[in-house]
């Protein structure tokens, strides 16, 4: 088979190599700044690149045009995306030229922040309140029966980027007319604070097949928004925690529409003891959590991801390798040497290393959690003394 592959980003390279392992043809469509890294080229059958404007888009009539003047001689049977930025895009040339796969309206669960936060109300999920800004009696109605502090979110990034904090109605609406007509695509939402989960899984055939609940230590938006450490370690295995949110993240795979795939999604505890559903997405996770996943489990969901689709499309069996139940912890920061020596972290659990300029990077595991969670405060302590630096919070994420 031909299988394309979009992203925006430098990532999936397991993903295009388990295609060439699996003996089908691996093709690439990515921008043109991207052309210098280090892809699994020995199995990329062949590259396409496409020009980003200054906010890092493509522009989608030349993407159809390009695609159309290349399927003349290439049929494509498989179509997907690496990226979460690229999760619409495939749907898209998906529709378009009618290939099988995620349609538009199911990618919107899967992208769409605020369309995600409408399904999973509707389907008995809980959620923190939150409102569309369409209308300005909306908007009203809910401060007045909402406290601040609320967040306002854009409803088609990835991460905590864009989001910004809001404490009273004097300063929302000050937000809101400097997004001006852009405002529309982005939510309000009640702030939350609590422990925040996520849950990497793999879904075959409408079912989840395998999932690994972690918790971040750190959320992504105090990382991006306080210039912290971030931080995430798999939870203690068959915990009742470990439980709810599995099923959870079932309920939420099977009311999106989910057939096959890799997901990410994620959770908040509440200070009231609930558990609530934030977004999810129809990739594996970013910031190297597949790389934790893959520590402590033997699972490269990269990999298997791969094999899905193939199975998937070809009507045959898929099996899932074996699991291992260990645990995993992942520390990354900003460093402020471009090359950061990471020789003195020579504990034996540590068993991956960031390669990354101006960044610092461990994945330690073991067959205890708690000895992952001491060695994560301990490189913690000793990062923010030795390596750390911070930067202010991007409005485009860089991985």
């Amino acid at each position: 088979m031909n299988i394309l592959c979009i992203s925006r980003f430098f990532k999936g390279s397991d993903f295009l190599k388990a295609v060439h392992e699996e003996g089908h043809n691996a093709y690439l469509i990515t921008s043109t700044v991207l052309d210098k890294e280090n892809w699994p080229w020995e199995s990329i059958t062949e590259t396409f690149y496409m020009v980003e404007d200054e906010e890092g888009n493509w522009n989608m009539g030349d993407l159809i045009n390009g695609l159309a003047f290349t399927m003349r001689r290439l049929k494509f049977d498989i179509l997907v995306s690496l990226d979460d930025f690229d999760v619409e895009a495939a749907a898209h040339l998906r529709e378009y030229f009618r290939i099988d796969g995620m349609g538009e309206s199911t990618a919107r669960y899967f992208r769409d922040k605020l369309a995600m936060r409408i399904k999973a109300r509707d389907a008995g999920i809980q959620v923190p309140d939150f409102t569309s800004l369409f209308h300005d009696s909306d908007i009203d109605n809910f401060t007045q029966n909402v406290g601040a502090p609320w967040i306002l979110k854009p409803r088609g990034q990835a991460s905590a980027t864009g989001m910004s904090k809001v404490y009273n109605k004097e300063e929302l609406w000050e937000k809101l007319h400097q997004l001006g007509d852009k405002r529309h695509s982005f939510l309000l939402e009640k702030f939350a604070p609590g422990d925040v989960f996520h849950v990497d899984s793999l879904t075959f055939n409408g079912k989840v097949i395998f999932s690994k609940v972690s918790q971040y230590l750190n959320t992504p938006f105090e990382v991006a928004h306080g210039g912290g450490i971030f931080r995430s370690c798999t939870l203690k295995i068959n915990s009742w925690e470990d439980q709810k949110l599995k099923q959870m993240n079932e309920e939420i795979m099977k009311s999106f529409g989910m057939v096959f795939s890799a997901s990410h999604t994620e959770f908040i505890k509440g200070k009231d003891g609930k558990y609530y559903f934030l977004e999810t997405s129809s990739r594996v996770g970013g910031a190297h959590l597949s790389d934790m996943v893959e520590k402590a489990t033997g699972i490269n969901l990269w990999t298997e991801w791969a094999k899905i689709e193939i199975a998937a499309h070809t009507g045959k069996k898929y099996k899932l390798p074996k699991i291992q139940d260990d645990y995993a912890g992942i520390i990354v920061s900003l460093s402020k040497f471009e090359k950061p020596s990471v020789s003195a972290f020579d504990d034996a659990e540590v068993v991956w290393h960031l390669d990354k300029k101006h960044h610092i990077g461990l994945i330690v595991r073991s067959e205890s959690q708690e000895r992952v969670m001491d060695l994560l405060d301990q490189y913690a302590e000793r990062i923010k003394n030795e390596f750390h630096a911070s930067l202010p919070a991007q409005d485009r994420p860089t991985n």
